[in-house]
């Protein structure tokens, strides 16, 4: 995961900050130390494997418009007809050049027009499965105090691990950690593209699942259709492959 790392999360007052850098994780010291003393109710980490957009801060997960964190892991294609639904004022909040920006402005956009996150975020994605080529549509979308985790549909994995109060997860690779300090319990929801841990209790989640958490409640649902149009390994280019493989692309989340 060559080309960025990135951490989001929310103050007390429900402000976004965001630490990114256009670098692997492992030469991100500011990343460790964030992630040791940052306290909040929500964090989005991302690391990311380049497919669209050149490696730079502007195309590094997690991004932020109206008040909400996003990250992505995925390609769809047909870009320029995914543009032509966004009027010049949406398509000014994107920032950078990356399929996952222009995918989150399309979100934004329909929860405005619906005034209602889920709504918003299930129109946009019937939409884009309907009428776009779709490889893959993994998705965290993250209020305050409320996280939004799309499988879709089922070409890569992501996981849930509910209301643990575990102190402790690692993944197999090592690569994924979470830990909280000794002697502190952190009942949370946390969301991740591979098992942090051997803990039974994590669920993969089923092609299609939207889970919605809130605290540590979770509820699932059911709205997207397969994807109209979609795309295997041989329509994507040799780099393209190269990033969508296991254990290159990953998003974790925990609320």
């Amino acid at each position: 995961m060559p080309d960025g790392t990135g951490l989001g999360w929310f103050t007390q007052n429900g402000s976004i900050i965001r630490s990114r850098a256009p670098i692997p994780a492992y030469k991100y010291t500011e990343f460790e130390q964030e992630a040791q003393r940052i306290s909040s109710t929500m964090f989005v980490a991302h690391i990311r494997y380049a497919t669209t957009g050149h490696v730079e801060v502007r195309n590094t997960h997690p991004f932020e418009m109206d008040n909400r964190l996003f990250a992505h892991n995925g390609i769809i294609k047909g870009l320029d007809i995914l543009r032509s639904w966004l009027t010049p004022d949406e398509l000014k909040l994107v920032k950078g050049a990356t399929d996952s920006e222009l995918i989150f402005a399309f979100i934004t956009a329909e929860i405005n027009r619906l005034g209602d996150t889920t709504k918003g975020l299930t129109s946009a994605i019937t939409r884009i499965g309907a009428e776009l080529p779709v490889f893959a549509l993994n998705i965290l979308l993250a209020e305050k105090d409320k996280i939004w985790a799309l499988r879709y549909p089922d070409t890569h994995e992501l996981w849930v691990l509910p209301s643990t109060g575990e102190q402790f997860l690692r993944s197999d690779s090592g690569l994924m950690r979470v830990h909280a300090r000794d002697g502190e319990d952190f009942p949370a929801v946390v969301i991740a593209s591979e098992p942090l841990d051997h803990n039974p209790e994590w669920r993969l989640l089923d092609p299609g699942e939207l889970l919605i958490a809130e605290g540590p409640a979770t509820h699932s649902l059911f709205p997207f259709k397969d994807p109209a149009h979609p795309l295997t390994r041989e329509d994507l280019d040799l780099h393209e492959v190269l990033a969508q493989e296991p254990a290159t692309k990953d998003v974790v989340a925990g609320a």
